[in-house]
């Protein structure tokens, strides 16, 4: 398969990008779309060129740094998958493909295609833990939690932190990232201990960090490869309006 590619190119933060014309010919149609890109770079430093800088770590859909833009969608139009797992036969032979970095103030770009998420950490260490002594792992039927909550937390602890969610809002919000961080928690026993303080920490330093607001547009339920539910976001305003009430009542 033979593709074209539009990707784009910035030396720095501070410097001005541009999409740069790429030619890929016999590009195996089982050939991951970052695969793809190693063969790119081959071909560049054989020419005594900059390869494309670009995140990757596990490349298999866990660790989420494969933040490509591709072709106007987060990781791509496939259905919940990350780049990295995105293969070439899901394009058509000859194509144009346009990849760029994510876009959002809170992502600045580092070259190429390599943006800082690290606001993402930011927001984790406002609260996304929990810090109470739990003293040593209890019996499996110690701790009571209900099916359907276990369920629930599990799902919204499925959340790998790439951003795409960010990438997807046209407010480059990431309510559905704080969303899920706080739903794994505020479900569970040992984490309603700290549920007021955890969402009122991790939505202020969201809003300090230069994410937006939610658009009700649902493009990062819609985009996100791991497929975490919009209805995290209203369990996440809930919480957020309780603790709010709650600590204005205590003034």
């Amino acid at each position: 398969m033979d593709f074209t590619l539009k990707i784009w190119r910035q030396e720095h933060a501070r410097a001005k990008g541009k999409f740069v014309t790429f030619q890929v010919k016999n590009i195996s149609p089982d050939c991951s779309f970052l695969e793809m890109l190693d063969i790119l770079n081959e071909e560049l430093v054989d020419k005594i060129q900059l390869p494309v800088s670009f995140d990757h770590d596990c490349r298999e859909g866990i660790c989420g740094m494969c933040s490509l833009y591709i072709n106007g969608h987060p990781h791509g139009w496939d259905d919940g998958v990350t780049a990295c797992q995105l293969h070439m036969r899901k394009f058509k032979d000859g194509e144009t493909i346009v990849v760029e970095p994510w876009r959002s103030k809170a992502f600045p770009v580092i070259r190429d295609l390599m943006v800082d998420r690290s606001a993402l950490d930011t927001i984790i260490q406002e609260g996304g833990y929990v810090s109470v002594n739990t003293g040593q792992a209890p019996d499996a039927n110690a701790v009571l939690v209900s099916k359907e909550a276990a369920d629930l937390a599990m799902d919204a602890a499925a959340c790998i932190g790439c951003g795409a969610c960010v990438a997807a809002c046209k407010n480059a919000s990431a309510m559905l990232f704080i969303a899920a961080k706080v739903s794994q928690l505020a479900l569970l026993p040992q984490g309603r201990i700290e549920a007021k303080d955890r969402v009122r920490r991790m939505v202020r330093k969201m809003d300090e960090l230069g994410f937006g607001n939610c658009t009700n547009t649902y493009a990062c339920e819609a985009e996100c490869p791991k497929k975490i539910s919009r209805t995290h976001i209203a369990r996440l305003n809930r919480e957020f309006m309780c603790a709010k009430l709650i600590a204005e009542n205590t003034l």
